[in-house]
C-alpha cells in the first residue's frame, strides 16, 4: 500500500464532472486528503468527486481568491497542494513530490513553484513546447496564502519565505473546445474590466488599434503557437481576440458612463 503524504490537496470546482476525475485520480492514492470546494454544480461533479474518494464542501462563489482561501481553511495539514479541476499532476511530478517528502527535502523551501503547461482536447499530454507558466502550488500555508482578489488566484508568500521550483510539469486542460475557449475569454474579459474599474485603472484608447496585432504576435511567437501548425493560427487569433475584448469592453463602459452623466 502506498504511504500517504502529510499533504492536503484542495480543488475548487463548478460543473466539472468531465474534467475533475483526472485531477482527483492524479493524487488520491498518495496524499492524505483531497478536498473539493463546490460552488453549486448542477452536473455530477459532487457525486463523481465523492465516488473517487474526495471530500466535497459547498461554498457559494465569492471569487477566485476567496474561494481558494476557503479551500485552504478546510485542509487539516499545513502543507497544501492546489489543483484546479482542469489540471492534473503528471506521473513524473508525482514521483518528484513523493521523493521530496521521503527525504524531507520539501522543507528546504516554504513554497514550490510548478510549471503548468497547456494540453488541448485532441492531445494526451503537454507538448514539449506547450505554453506554460510557473505558479506556487505546493506550499506551507503558515508561510503564504492565496490572495483575496476575486479575479487573481495567486499564492502570496510571506516576507522572508523561501521559494524554489519543482522540475515536473502539471497538465492544464483549460479548454474543452473552441466554443468553450471563446466563452471563457468573454467571461474573463468581463471580470477583468470590473476589476480594472474597481481599481480606477484606465487603458489608453490607442490599445484598440494595437492590442490585437500585438497579442497575436505574442501568442504565435512568444507562446510558440506556431509549432502547432494551423491549430496554432487558430489559438493565436483567439488569444488576441480575448485580449482585445478587455480593451473594447473597457471603452464601452466609459461610453456608458458618459451617457449616464447626461
Amino acid at each position: 500500500m502506498t504511504q500517504r503524504l502529510p499533504l492536503s490537496v484542495f480543488i475548487i470546482a463548478k460543473n466539472e464532472a468531465d474534467r475533475i476525475p483526472s485531477a482527483i485520480k492524479s493524487v488520491i492514492d498518495w496524499v492524505d486528503e483531497v478536498i473539493v470546494i463546490d460552488s453549486g454544480s448542477t452536473d455530477e461533479t459532487v457525486a463523481v468527486s465523492e465516488t473517487l474518494g474526495a471530500k466535497v464542501i459547498h461554498n457559494d462563489w465569492p471569487g477566485y481568491g476567496p474561494q481558494k482561501r476557503c479551500g485552504e481553511d478546510q485542509c487539516r495539514n499545513d502543507w497544501l497542494l492546489n489543483l484546479d479541476a482542469d489540471e492534473e499532476i503528471t506521473p513524473e511530478l508525482a514521483e518528484e513530490i513523493k521523493a521530496k517528502f521521503a527525504d524531507n527535502s520539501y522543507q528546504s523551501a516554504d513554497a514550490w513553484r510548478i510549471m503548468i503547461r497547456d494540453v488541448f482536447a485532441h492531445e494526451t499530454s503537454p507538448a514539449p513546447w506547450a505554453y506554460g507558466y510557473h505558479q506556487i502550488r505546493l506550499y506551507d500555508r503558515r508561510k503564504g496564502r492565496f490572495s483575496a482578489s476575486t479575479v487573481h488566484d495567486t499564492v502570496r508568500p510571506a516576507d522572508g519565505a523561501r521559494l524554489s521550483n519543482l522540475n515536473g510539469v502539471m497538465a492544464h486542460r483549460s479548454d474543452r473546445s473552441l466554443e468553450f475557449q471563446v466563452g471563457k475569454y468573454n467571461r474573463y474579459s468581463d471580470m477583468q474590466v470590473a476589476d480594472m474599474r474597481a481599481r480606477g485603472r484606465k487603458l489608453s484608447r490607442l490599445r484598440l488599434l494595437t492590442e490585437f496585432p500585438v497579442s497575436f504576435f505574442k501568442g504565435y511567437f512568444a507562446r510558440r503557437y506556431w509549432k502547432y501548425g494551423w491549430w496554432g493560427v487558430i489559438l493565436a487569433i483567439n488569444y488576441a481576440h480575448g485580449r482585445f475584448l478587455r480593451i473594447a469592453k473597457a471603452y464601452e463602459a466609459e461610453l456608458l458612463d458618459t451617457r449616464a452623466k447626461h
